[in-house]
């Protein structure tokens, strides 16, 4: 057995947030557990062609590691990779790190967490296969259970992310395919894609990046499309020489930081419904889509009937090209079945395929490792969801004492960076720790929490809008996902609960550490 002060599940960007926020907060007992073989989280798992951030680059990292070595304005998945490797490397993280370790299940037991651990992995599918491995720290296909380990820790940070389990659609023989079948984020490299019809199953984020990029490797495109996204102008671009050179004065890049920073605030207004900023955004869409495909009929096909921000705004200036080019046959429909190798669309068209993708995003409502958390009651901590997600501060959860969660419960952003979030939750968590407190949470202020969520979602095109997004739970119909709110209010509302829980004299500082 391992006893630690606190155990971090995972070591992407929330897990590394949080032995960063520990350190400095003076904790130097903790450990992390991860159930690869490295660092990165989604930017280590998810190495499909094109694959990139939407956020700008210099806003799409930790204030205290602030990079100038960032070579486009958009930074390519690799060099995310390579980004959170490198903190790990230089704060001498990786020591901290058990890597291949995977969560089996963790149970409070009056005093402090019982973590079994075993062997884990996560790597791409073999061909022919849809399914990868679970969660970050999360039991995979080894059956882990066969050699667990214990680890005990009084204070338990699950840093798991929110889109690590591949959601494999419900489609009538899709196990039938004959040819290559994997998802976006299980990529198989192992295979040629040049001069093969490839089908994509989705018009996600993931999709938007990867449709493009197999029409530059040389491969025609059957785009299974269920609800088209709105989109506007991304804007990337190489950063030049001289621009790299400017922003490694620290003031320079802060000052760049600062700037994004406002600009993604500034546009919480339409993603949330704000009337006039919602239609000048839609505009801007409308036309971007207008300037890039000519055909009327393929344009009608991608423009959405839903309100701008109900499903997550994507940014591309070479998806509509590619849809456009003779390369991709847009299917607006979705998959319904494999029948005899056939695609057969919800229209009853049927297509064929050398291999299929399925872009169809993550397990975000039912996050996976929540069946595997079983609090002080005897009740796990997807049975306590079972309606939805819920929380207080998108960090505590009633009935669970001692454990923070990074990227749960209405901690997505739709406007801006999530870092900014993972950061603010980290340094909130890490002042609780250090102050050596158990931390509960009562039933009460967390069903006051969830009537707040719901109060400001109220009218939002997230709940209103005319979609199904995966900000929504189906089960209730609440918003569980996103934060309805800007990063500023949420560092507010999250310095209410700190003072809540600690003593009236003790008040987060702005960057979220007690004073």
């Amino acid at each position: 057995m391992i006893r630690v002060g606190t155990l971090i599940v995972g070591a992407g960007f929330a897990g590394l947030a949080a032995a960063l926020a520990l350190r400095a907060q003076g904790v130097d007992d903790f450990a992390i557990i991860e159930r690869a073989d490295g660092v990165g989280g989604t930017w280590r798992d998810n190495t499909y062609p094109g694959v990139a951030c939407d956020v700008p680059s210099h806003l799409y990292g930790l204030a205290s590691h602030p990079s100038p070595d960032w070579t486009r304005v958009f930074a390519p998945g690799a060099e995310i990779r390579e980004y959170l490797e490198r903190i790990a490397r230089d704060e001498g993280l990786d020591a901290r790190i058990r890597f291949g370790t995977a969560l089996i299940d963790a149970r409070w037991d009056g005093d402090e967490w019982a973590v079994r651990t075993g062997p884990g992995h996560i790597a791409g599918p073999p061909s022919g296969s849809a399914r990868g491995n679970r969660i970050p720290g999360a039991a995979g296909e080894e059956d882990p259970a066969s050699c667990p380990e214990e680890i005990r820790a009084r204070h338990l940070v699950l840093a798991c992310g929110r889109l690590t389990e591949p959601r494999i659609p419900d489609v009538v023989g899709l196990e039938t395919f004959p040819g290559p079948l994997f998802h976006s984020a299980r990529w198989d490299h192992t295979q040629d894609v040049a001069g093969r019809r490839i089908a994509v199953v989705g018009t996600g984020a993931s999709a938007v990046q990867l449709v493009p990029a197999l029409v530059d490797a040389g491969a025609e495109v059957v785009l299974f499309q269920r609800t088209p996204a709105w989109i506007v102008p991304k804007g990337d671009r190489v950063y030049g020489p001289e621009e790299r050179a400017a922003l490694r004065e620290p003031s320079a890049s802060a000052h760049l930081r600062d700037e994004l920073l406002r600009e993604g605030e500034a546009r919480f207004a339409s993603r949330s419904g704000d009337r006039a900023a919602a239609a000048e955004a839609e505009a801007v869409a409308r036309a971007h889509l207008a300037s890039q495909v000519a055909d009327p009929a393929l344009r009608a096909a991608l423009t959405p009937d839903y309100a701008f921000g109900c499903k997550r705004v994507l940014l591309s200036d070479a998806f509509y090209p590619a849809v456009a080019s003779d390369a991709v046959r847009l299917v607006p429909s979705a998959l319904a079945a494999v029948e005899n190798g056939a695609l057969v669309a919800a229209d009853g068209t049927r297509h064929a395929a050398d291999a299929v993708v399925l872009a169809t995003g993550f397990a975000s409502t039912r996050q996976p490792y929540a069946p595997l958390v079983t609090g002080e009651h005897g009740r796990s901590l997807d049975a306590h969801w079972s309606d939805g997600m819920r929380s207080v501060g998108s960090t505590l959860v009633h009935g669970f004492p001692n454990l923070f969660i990074l990227g749960g419960p209405n901690a997505a952003l739709g406007h801006n960076s999530a870092v900014l979030i993972l950061e603010e939750q980290a340094a909130f968590a890490a002042a609780l720790v250090a102050r050596g407190l158990d931390v509960r949470v009562s039933a009460q202020d967390e069903a006051a929490y969830t009537r707040e969520i719901v109060e400001r979602s109220t009218g939002t095109p997230w709940v209103s809008g005319g979609c199904e997004s995966w900000y929504v739970d189906s089960r209730s119909g609440r918003l569980t996902l996103l934060w309805p709110g800007t990063v500023a209010a949420f560092r507010e509302r999250l310095a209410r609960v700190s003072r809540d829980l600690l003593e009236p004299s003790a008040v987060l500082t702005s960057e979220g550490a007690l004073p």
